[in-house]
């Protein structure tokens, strides 16, 4: 194997920083231990955010995530981490992680975590009515 988890997170430059733009991304293989019991939890992350000057790079995040395997976390807490560490690494207008995590004694977490950049102002949102391509 030549990848090995690491927490070394890296970047690239936002390509078109003069406009806001989502970025999405779907993390269905995120693993850490029950710090209570040492068994695994597993969860979806869904991270989404705005750009400011800087983006993550999709494998070392991929190997920032795998970095939790083996570390015991509440789900609050590691979800707040993983947020955190992001937005000290890109300073991004807004982030929003999402972790879903599987079933754990008959009860399912969805922690949401959020970070707005203080002088970031969103746009009014756009609701455009249905267009003939949803009809079928």
């Amino acid at each position: 194997m030549t990848a090995k988890p690491s927490t070394d997170l890296e970047t690239f430059p936002n390509p078109t920083p003069g406009r806001d733009f989502v970025i999405r991304m779907r993390i269905p293989e995120f693993t850490c231990l029950c710090p209570k019991t040492g068994q695994p939890d597993f969860a979806t992350l869904y991270l989404e955010y705005i750009p400011e000057s800087l983006c993550v790079e999709l494998k070392s995040l991929k190997l920032y995530i795998w970095s939790f395997r083996d570390q015991g976390a509440f789900h609050e807490a590691v979800t707040n981490k993983i947020l955190d560490d992001l937005v000290k690494l890109m300073q991004p207008r807004f982030a929003r992680l999402t972790a879903d995590f599987g079933v754990r004694g008959g009860i399912f977490t969805n922690v949401v975590a959020e970070h707005r950049a203080a002088s970031w102002k969103p746009a009014e949102a756009v609701i455009l009515p249905p267009g003939e391509w949803h009809r079928q």
